[in-house]
């Protein structure tokens, strides 16, 4: 089977994190690829919703990117 060579630009952190977490999963960057375009080509799109987020989750993110108005979260609220 031919295979075709695809180069992306993505940040060294994201890179290195992605590759983690595809690890602990036992996948390989390469793997994952594949699966994502075999589910663009299934669903004849992008497999999941794009959209941009209302106000509320915009400061949301905001706050947990600066640390702000967090919660402890412990075991037994996950559990909840």
């Amino acid at each position: 089977m031919k295979t075709a060579i695809i180069n992306a630009r993505v940040r060294p952190e994201l890179k290195g994190d992605v590759e983690q977490i595809l690890s602990k999963l036992g996948i390989s960057t390469t793997q994952a690829i594949t699966m994502f375009f075999e589910q663009i080509k299934i669903n004849r799109g992008i497999p999941f919703a794009l959209q941009l987020p209302n106000d509320e989750t915009v400061e949301a993110m905001q706050d947990a990117r600066n640390n702000n108005n967090l919660e402890p979260l412990g075991l037994n609220k996950i559990k909840q």
